[in-house]
């Protein structure tokens, strides 16, 4: 048997919570399959205003407005209580999570921890307190949900020998399993998957009379027009097709004289062959025989507090705030953990003995049954050894651990750039292109030896493709709009701007001739290095600068939309 393609995105975080909504409105989920919670406290929480005398420093500002706080009067659990219990089962699950369903449940007790923490009232001593700790739960949170994207089997899954076309491949199948295949499909290299974003498109769209239109961005680093068609003619099954396509890149990816590395890769992968055998990629369509758990959200009160409603824990809580205690890193190399420390943070520090409490502001070590951690993509997925040490006199109450600095990196790479692409698609890039530092890192390449511009030649491979795109999309009633995305002024060197005026002109002819929308953009913005990430590719402010000249352009018709079913 054929091995699945793509391993199939898991559920049972919206199973177990039931609507991803619930947490963000903090309204009542599913009944919950587990007893009502025991070991919770309840009773009200005082206000400021019934402190007694005399009062801190910090209440006795004159000059600042006293505001009556209404005391709770319905029945409820203690907010912040229940929040570090769900915190303290998340941290423990997590040291022996190795598996997607692991990873699963992991995050939705973050969610539980996010949504009791966010439910401690504002009236409350220790409000401020559990701010900063929504703000570390949300980090722990994303933590583990990277954890379930990185989690794979690769058994059942197939690859194209792109690591990003995987990536989008997967998300897009699965967007469409969610809420059906986009009206609006935007395709493309680099240039594109950085330089239209499909949320703004949307809702600038839905500003000048047409809502509700489902836009997804299905670019991949590297493509060309061999790639693009191979995606749309090949890859795609005809009923996860768009109603439009917007392809947005430039001439690089039409110049048949450079080597076409992205294509050709993909052409000699495992997942072409089975393409050539007539098998296209899909996810499962059964969901998984999973019962799914459910938890209740804080609710609130008609007097602004909070009603009972949540799950009892597995394990009783054992009483601290914080999950998180620290390795310190001495200057030999090494460092010292206590073992009774159930979910470590890890921070280093190049002097000193003992063991110092720090702020929860690095990702956790998750440790594996052969006795090493891994830590997250954001601290560069480094492995650790760990071996037991003595206890010497600096700590002769703790068992301690040795811990080796990192040596090898023990998660995929192309995780960090798939994590920085959002749910439909679109990779948005803050930073902001300076030509006046940007080149003191980086040696200038001018035309002349760039490879992209490599034998000029806008015939050939490259056109035939693109050829093989615009009769297909013809061919099935799908208009097809190219823009020509902008670039800086000091990219456009003498090399590079006459290629882009014969692509100008070569595209307007085209257009003419085979009846697809061009829209030359290459040089809208003149100077606009704010709306630049480098010499030639938009930043997300660049983006959205694009995607609103799209949403007004009157030249171009929109379709409406095909589905009811929305994004989320």
């Amino acid at each position: 048997m054929i091995r699945r393609y793509i391993a199939s995105i898991s559920t049972s975080i919206l199973k177990r919570t039931c609507a991803a909504a619930a947490l963000l409105a903090l309204t009542l989920g599913c009944s919950s399959t587990k007893p009502p919670n025991t070991a919770a406290a309840s009773g009200s929480i005082e206000s400021a205003a019934a402190a007694q005398s005399p009062q801190p420093i910090l209440a006795r500002n004159p000059n600042k407005s006293r505001k009556s706080v209404s005391l709770p009067s319905c029945p409820q659990n203690d907010a912040f209580a229940e929040s570090v219990n769900f915190a303290t089962q998340a941290s423990n699950l997590a040291q022996s999570a190795n598996s997607k369903q692991d990873w699963d449940e992991v995050a939705t007790l973050w969610v539980q921890a996010v949504a009791w923490m966010q439910a401690v009232p504002p009236g409350s001593p220790r409000r401020a307190f559990a701010e900063k700790k929504v703000v570390e739960y949300m980090r722990n949170l994303t933590y583990s949900q990277q954890q379930v994207g990185a989690t794979r089997s690769p058994a059942t899954t197939v690859s194209f020998s792109s690591d990003l076309l995987n990536e989008q491949l997967e998300l897009y199948l699965s967007y469409v399993a969610a809420v059906g295949p986009p009206d609006v499909l935007i395709v493309g290299s680099s240039r594109a998957l950085q330089g239209v974003e499909p949320k703004q498109l949307k809702q600038s769209l839905a500003q000048r009379g047409s809502p509700g239109l489902k836009v997804f961005n299905f670019s991949v680093n590297g493509a060309t027009a061999q790639v693009v068609d191979f995606q749309l003619r090949r890859l795609l099954k005809p009923d996860h097709l768009p109603q439009m396509i917007v392809w947005a890149d430039g001439v690089r990816g039409f110049n048949s004289g450079r080597d076409d590395r992205t294509f050709n890769s993909i052409v000699d992968s495992e997942g072409s062959q089975l393409l050539a055998a007539g098998v296209r990629p899909e996810l499962e369509s059964d969901e998984p025989n999973v019962i799914p758990q459910c938890y209740k959200f804080p609710q609130p009160c008609p007097n602004n507090s909070f009603r009972t409603g949540l799950t009892s824990v597995d394990q009783p809580f054992r009483g601290g705030q914080d999950a998180h205690p620290t390795i310190k890193f001495l200057s030999s190399g090494t460092g010292i953990l206590p073992i009774a420390d159930t979910h470590p943070t890890i921070k280093f520090l190049s002097s000193g003995t003992g063991i110092l409490p720090i702020a929860d502001t690095h990702p956790t070590i998750k440790f594996l049954s052969s006795g090493t951690g891994i830590l997250p993509v954001a601290e560069n997925a480094a492995r650790y050894d760990l071996k037991p040490i003595a206890a010497d006199a600096a700590t002769p109450q703790a068992q301690l651990i040795r811990v080796s600095r990192p040596t090898t990196v023990a998660i995929r790479q192309v995780s960090q750039l798939a994590d920085s692409i959002d749910s439909n698609g679109f990779m948005p890039m803050s930073g902001r292109y300076n030509p006046n530092t940007y080149y003191r890192e980086r040696a200038y390449v001018s035309g002349q030896y760039d490879r992209d511009y490599k034998d000029f030649n806008l015939g050939g491979k490259q056109a035939t493709a693109f050829n093989s795109v615009v009769a297909f999309t013809k061919a099935r009633k799908i208009p097809l709009i190219f823009v020509n995305l902008p670039l800086t002024d000091d990219y456009l060197d003498e090399t590079r701007l006459s290629a882009e005026q014969q692509f100008r002109q070569r595209m307007q002819q085209l257009s003419r001739q085979k009846g697809f929308a061009f829209r030359d953009l290459s040089q809208r913005w003149p100077g606009r290095n704010d709306y630049f990430f480098d010499p030639s590719h938009l930043n997300r402010f660049g983006a959205i600068a694009v995607s609103r000249l799209l949403a007004t352009d009157s030249s171009i018709v929109w379709p409406r939309p095909k589905s009811r079913r929305t994004e989320g």
